[in-house]
């Protein structure tokens, strides 16, 4: 883990929990994990398999237009949420957390995020069940739901595909993570150290 170690990470979300404003609230406590993720018509070429003396094609463009996927799971239970959105910015990230506040309205959460200034901005409501933990800079692998980035984009089959319209990559987007429950997504997201912390 860089910059954090399993004990560091456990004073972090015992002192977040502490930070709810009620404290006679008997809600429980949970641990979410969030990011957001580009997804776009760039093509993403990638080595593949192909039959003995076969030869694969795909296309090449070079198109910028992107969507993205902001999401956030609970590697405790698989519970998740996602939302599609045009853009990374405040006013998106405000949508995405007020849909999640009302979702899981039922919890507190303390919510590991990266450090983004979306995730920090001044105008970015603060909501009663939900407290920040953001997570040292410039590491990405401290938390695990960048790998269920990788595995949309694997089973999304985003990899050596063209996209014809923006249209088409959202709902291969939404395609994929409304297949994603939560046997799927426990293994993917409970690394070791978040269990051995929580």
């Amino acid at each position: 883990m860089h910059g954090w170690s399993i004990k560091k990470f456990k004073e972090l979300v015992a002192s977040q929990s502490t930070e709810f404003s009620n404290k006679e609230d008997s809600r429980a406590i949970k641990l979410f994990l969030q990011d957001e993720a580009r997804f776009g018509r760039i093509d993403n070429l990638c080595s593949c398999w192909v039959p003995t003396k076969g030869r694969t094609i795909v296309g090449n463009q070079l198109i910028r237009e992107y969507t993205y996927a902001y999401s956030t799971v609970c590697p405790q239970t698989g519970e998740s949420f996602s939302l599609i959105l045009p853009y990374a910015n405040e006013n998106c990230m405000d949508v995405f957390m007020e849909f999640v506040s009302k979702e899981f309205k039922e919890y507190r959460i303390i919510m590991v995020m990266d450090g983004a200034s979306w995730h920090r901005g001044d105008k970015l409501k603060k909501w009663e069940n939900i407290i920040p933990l953001f997570q040292p800079a410039y590491s990405p692998e401290v938390n695990p739901i960048e790998s269920l980035w990788h595995h949309i984009r694997e089973k999304g089959k985003f990899k050596n595909t063209t996209f014809h319209s923006l249209k088409e990559v959202e709902s291969r987007l939404v395609e994929v993570i409304s297949k994603l429950d939560k046997d799927t997504l426990k293994p993917i997201m409970l690394f070791n150290w978040i269990k051995a912390a929580i």
